[in-house]
């Protein structure tokens, strides 16, 4: 890590002016590189990506490469792709960190397939904590609608029909909590306020461990003995090797008949073939999906038109408020960058997480 407090910095992703002002503002000796007309356009407000039909000039590129290939720090990754990565690790020599703006940083980093002495030299961090609050409001969301039947709630409305029936309810149900981040655990406090029971699972977790934020805390191995008692599950686990289809058809075949699945955190961590059948079927009562296998949900997917799944586009992390908050974590981590101290949020090039 650089001591030297004339650090140059690329914005290298669409970011509003007024924050890049608070970047400067925080570290007036940096050099912050800001070039908007260079940047894609932002289709949405905290759009990280851009316009994928925008095109710089000859010119243009060349100035914008010059711009990257001068930085000791990069804010974003140009267009979010792992090909990206790999190209201005190697073309920028001086680049020491990216400051990445999904708190999925580390899939990036697996498909750039950067070799073990780029590693060294570059490092990732990523958004942790930054998306907690909107996916845990849009889990809620989701357990709320399967467990208040909005399938049937709508599909009553369309048809004029008038039934009465009765419907659970969320107090006094358990919860099962899958990867325990900031975004589990901020599902843990709202399902609190719900009155459910919390059963939170990490990778890590000791016998007899306690933990604050939910009522029981166990490893990812007991899942087995946990998921038959949940009334619903969430999974907010990260996209790597070891999560891989962790939520299997074993799992799946075990939850009771009334169970909701919600996942925030990343498709591959289920096995959505046993899912979709299990929905199928009606041997679960529903899902609500904010993540998919394979993005974009492709258009033969049974999961559009199974009527007791909600589908959210992985657009539910969206906030207005997220560029914000990945600025401020940026400015701390940009103040342990120049006085040469370890950086908070790295990403693990050995757990990609």
């Amino acid at each position: 890590m650089s001591k030297d407090p004339a650090v140059e910095i690329a914005i290298a992703t669409p970011l509003q002016a007024e924050l890049v002002d608070v970047i400067r503002a925080a570290q007036p000796t940096a050099r912050v590189h800001y070039q908007p007309d260079l940047l894609p356009p932002a289709r949405y407000p905290n759009d990280h990506a851009g316009d994928p039909d925008f095109h710089r000039s000859a010119a243009g590129e060349e100035q914008f490469t010059a711009i990257l290939a001068g930085a000791d720090v990069h804010f974003g990754v140009p267009g979010e792709t792992p090909a990206a990565l790999a190209g201005v690790v190697r073309s920028c020599p001086r680049l020491r960190w990216v400051q990445g703006t999904a708190a999925g940083a580390g899939e990036l980093l697996r498909h750039a397939e950067l070799t073990a002495a780029e590693l060294r030299r570059v490092v990732i961090t990523k958004a942790r904590g930054v998306h907690a609050v909107q996916l845990a409001e849009w889990a809620m969301f989701g357990l709320l609608a399967v467990t208040k039947g909005l399938p049937r709630l709508a599909a009553d409305k369309a048809a004029r029909r008038w039934h009465h029936y009765p419907v659970r309810e969320l107090r006094g149900g358990a919860l099962l909590i899958i990867g325990l981040g900031g975004i589990g655990r901020e599902v843990a406090r709202l399902a609190r306020g719900l009155g459910m029971r919390t059963i939170g699972v990490r990778n890590h977790a000791t016998a007899g461990e306690g933990d604050d934020d939910v009522d029981e805390l166990h490893a990812t191995a007991y899942l087995p003995e946990l998921v038959g008692r949940a009334d619903a599950v969430v999974l907010c686990l990260p996209g790597t090797p070891a999560t891989e289809g962790l939520f299997d058809r074993t799992l799946i075949e075990m939850l009771p008949s009334h169970a909701a699945v919600i996942n925030v955190g990343r498709g591959t961590t289920v096995d959505e073939a046993a899912l979709v059948e299990a929905l199928t079927a009606g041997r679960i009562a529903g899902a609500a999906l904010e993540v998919f296998a394979t993005e974009p949900l492709p258009a033969d997917s049974p999961l559009w038109t199974l009527p007791n799944v909600l589908l959210s586009p992985h657009t539910a992390a969206l906030s207005i408020h997220e560029n914000e908050r990945i600025v401020e974590q940026f400015v701390g981590n940009l103040s342990r960058y120049l006085d040469g101290l370890p950086l908070h949020n790295l990403v693990d090039p050995h757990t990609l997480y």
